[in-house]
């Protein structure tokens, strides 16, 4: 339960990540140079992030 006020966020389904092409699965969001394949950054508005290391990429 959320805390009085609070909203509760959904969780990212994880085929959300993905857009199937033809028989290939391509990834739709950029993976963390530093922590490698299977992490993704997260896209904000003027910067791109990596939750697990806290690497960021600011965009111009």
């Amino acid at each position: 339960m959320a805390a009085k006020g609070k909203k509760e966020k959904a969780a990212v389904k994880r085929s959300a990540y993905f857009k199937i092409d033809g028989k290939n699965a391509v990834p739709q969001r950029r993976y963390c140079p530093r922590c490698g394949p299977g992490v993704f950054m997260g896209e904000h508005k003027d910067r791109v992030t990596c939750g697990k290391c806290g690497y960021t990429e600011f965009k111009k």
